[in-house]
């Protein structure tokens, strides 16, 4: 298995451009299955979920392609509406199917999602949502099969924000007949980049970023070139490792109004941030400030997908932090980890409580998912020694080759291949 190794205590300087985001990619990805012909899209990180995707599709019948940054998808020959479970098993984001294949095809079967151990996932709502449009669905075991003669609009009142079930309900709907209005809808960017991909499509909806998102129905959707917004959580992991090494980067290409419950945090924190337009600039130089208590919350709060990094920046502050995490319930497993590596924190429940420390320490330490190998990357940039992080195909997930990223601002930081043995 590949491993990242790390010498700590380099400052990060330097520039960096902020890469697609892969949480609105993957959502548009699965919609443009709903319109025949070939769609381009645009500003494309280059990740292992990307590909898992590229491959449902390929299974579905597609051509699908990555070339630098672009996805060419060509979806004439659309005609698979089974899912092996072989890829449903690598990837969560692949339940977006459900409603571009039941617009196109009528008909989905598919598997539980596989994806980060993070906590309870539930896909209860997604397949609430397209009941409620009309979708007839029964489950045999782990399977899933969803069937629909005609989508027809709806209400539709969601218990929780939850944003893989409002894009699913939205690619649904955009084809379904009638009205459909989903309440309590999540708010996030990638929603909002959704709405104006499928727009771009001819659809007709309204309300992406707020809690009411209404979609009128049209018969027909057509291929169109888009171009992904960058990624507001690697653009957030920049940020904390720029703030932990007491660094100074400049950020491109990255949208400041999706990251302003981070920016709060870090300024509070005592992190410099100035911005003009799309560029960012986050200087930090001397020891953080504790942060006397953060809460994750769906958009527009500070996001759960942050909380490990954060976490770091807070191991070395100056004073006593607290972390309370409401979405996921299993996102603490990188608190083990950064123990070894010399942090203090005492986890209670779904609260974290950290005691800054003056100093990280490398050690060999473990991925255990996406975010969390992100975290560790972080403190091993600050910790002083070498570092060694395994299972980091974790993090190849959400990260276009970070070390590269990390490695061009002044980092030690690289991979190692095992060499196969006889």
């Amino acid at each position: 298995m590949e491993k990242l190794v790390i010498e700590g205590g380099k400052p990060l300087s330097g520039a960096i451009r902020i890469h697609g985001a892969k949480n609105a990619a993957l959502p548009i990805l699965a919609a443009s299955i709903m319109a025949e012909g070939t769609i381009t899209i645009e500003n494309v990180p280059d990740l292992s979920d990307i590909h898992v995707m590229l491959g449902i599709l390929r299974a579905l019948g597609c051509k699908a392609e990555l070339v630098g940054d672009n996805v060419t998808v060509s979806t004439n020959a659309v005609h698979q509406f089974h899912i092996p479970e072989s890829l449903m098993s690598q990837m969560r984001s692949s339940i977006f199917l459900m409603g571009p294949l039941l617009s196109r095809l009528g008909r989905v079967e598919l598997y539980q999602p596989g994806g980060c151990a993070i906590g309870e996932r539930k896909i209860d709502l997604h397949l609430q949502g397209l009941a409620a449009l009309g979708a007839l669905i029964e489950e045999n075991g782990s399977q899933i099969v969803c069937t629909a003669n005609e989508l027809q609009g709806a209400e539709i009142v969601l218990d929780y924000p939850s944003v893989g079930a409002t894009e699913n309900i939205m690619m649904a709907a955009a084809m379904a007949r009638g009205m459909t209005t989903i309440i309590n809808a999540a708010r996030e960017p990638e929603i909002q980049d959704l709405q104006n991909f499928l727009n771009a499509m001819g659809a007709r909806i309204i309300g992406a970023g707020t809690d009411t998102i209404t979609i009128e129905g049209v018969s027909e959707l057509t291929p169109c070139t888009y171009r992904i917004i960058p990624d507001r959580i690697v653009a957030g992991t920049m940020m904390i490792a720029a703030a932990v090494t007491r660094g100074n980067v400049t950020l491109e290409k990255v949208c400041p109004a999706h990251l302003t419950s981070a920016i709060h945090v870090l300024k509070r924190a005592g992190v410099q941030i100035t911005i003009n337009g799309d560029i960012m600039n986050v200087c930090a130089l001397s020891r953080p400030k504790s942060v006397e208590r953060i809460v994750t919350s769906p958009y527009p709060s500070f996001p759960t997908d942050l909380q490990s990094q954060i976490m770091v920046l807070l191991s070395l502050a100056d004073g006593v932090s607290i972390v309370k995490e409401t979405v996921f319930e299993g996102r603490f497993k990188h608190v083990d980890e950064l123990s070894r590596m010399g942090a203090d924190i005492r986890v209670d429940l779904n609260s974290a409580y950290i005691r800054g420390v003056p100093r990280l320490y490398g050690a060999t330490v473990e991925a255990t998912d996406l975010r969390a190998g992100a975290a560790l990357v972080i403190a091993g940039l600050a910790a002083q020694g070498s570092t060694v992080i395994e299972q980091i195909h974790h993090i190849d997930r959400g990260y276009d080759r970070i070390e590269l990223m990390l490695a061009s601002l002044g980092a030690g930081i690289h991979r190692t291949t095992p060499v196969p043995t006889e």
